[in-house]
């Protein structure tokens, strides 16, 4: 029986692979395990998952190399106001590679990032939907609101602007009325948002008598900026705080998951 060497298999698969994807293909993956190695080249995994058990269906590995990276990361951050990192769903335009030492793979060669933000827009429908059959999305709303609260939480960006419009118009208002306000810091864009503004929620809780009502204040800019509000456990802990949340998210066009459950959007 004769047999052929690892390496000639490989080239034999590669020369399969290379006949049959001579051109690149659109693909649609979720991402994992995204990094940046000191050279500049992104590595990552791409998976399929059935959306019903989360088990995986497919997986590959797949890389950009640096002198597109740079440029794919900044675009796909401009108009998704997301980072390009792990858990997002992704359409790819890639290249199927297949080398007899390294083995199969996809190098990526372009992002369409209207998909992800189709992706996020259908999120944030199941979201809401979730809420409503959990029964938890009126329950701020239905809160007592005070008829002049001037103790007021307030969960925004040290030093932010929007922050700094705020109480400017309260402290400086007309009719002489006297507010406290306390900040609670928290981080209000990026990954680090839903923990941040849950983390400084916790921190009012535990001084609930202290606040009349919590105001949470992030300013304008691209839409996509605000994708950080459309997180559910987010959306959970304020239809479940013990005091009326107000929210003034962006500008008077946006509607995050956030302003369907406060008590109060402006």
């Amino acid at each position: 029986m004769e047999a052929i060497t690892l390496q000639q298999l490989n080239q034999q698969v590669a020369s399969v692979i290379h006949a049959t994807f001579d051109e690149p293909v659109w693909i649609t993956a979720e991402l994992s395990d995204v990094r940046v190695a000191n050279n500049g080249h992104c590595y990552m995994q791409l998976v399929e998952k059935d959306p019903k058990r989360g088990t995986m269906l497919a997986f590959a590995n797949a890389h950009i190399w640096a002198n597109r990276w740079w440029l794919i990361r900044d675009s796909f951050q401009q108009q998704t106001g997301q980072s390009f990192q792990s858990g997002l769903k992704v359409m790819l335009l890639v290249e199927v590679t297949m080398h007899e030492a390294y083995g199969y793979s996809l190098n990526i060669l372009d992002v369409d990032p209207t998909y992800t933000l189709g992706e996020m827009a259908r999120r944030r429908m199941e979201i809401l939907a979730q809420l409503k059959q959990d029964g938890v999305i009126d329950m701020n709303r239905e809160l007592p609101f005070p008829a002049l609260p001037q103790r007021i939480a307030i969960i925004s960006a040290e030093g932010a602007a929007g922050y700094g419009d705020f109480c400017h118009q309260l402290h400086d208002n007309e009719w002489g009325l006297c507010f406290y306000t306390h900040l609670f810091p928290a981080i209000m864009q990026g990954q680090q948002t839903e923990s941040s503004v849950i983390s400084a929620l916790e921190r009012i809780a535990l001084n609930e008598d202290l606040f009349d009502v919590v105001v949470i204040i992030r300013g304008g800019g691209a839409s996509a900026d605000l994708a950080s509000f459309d997180s559910f456990e987010l959306a959970l802990n304020i239809a479940n705080f013990p005091l009326p949340v107000i929210t003034g998210i962006g500008h008077d066009r946006d509607q995050t998951v956030l302003d369907h459950v406060a008590h109060t959007s402006v």
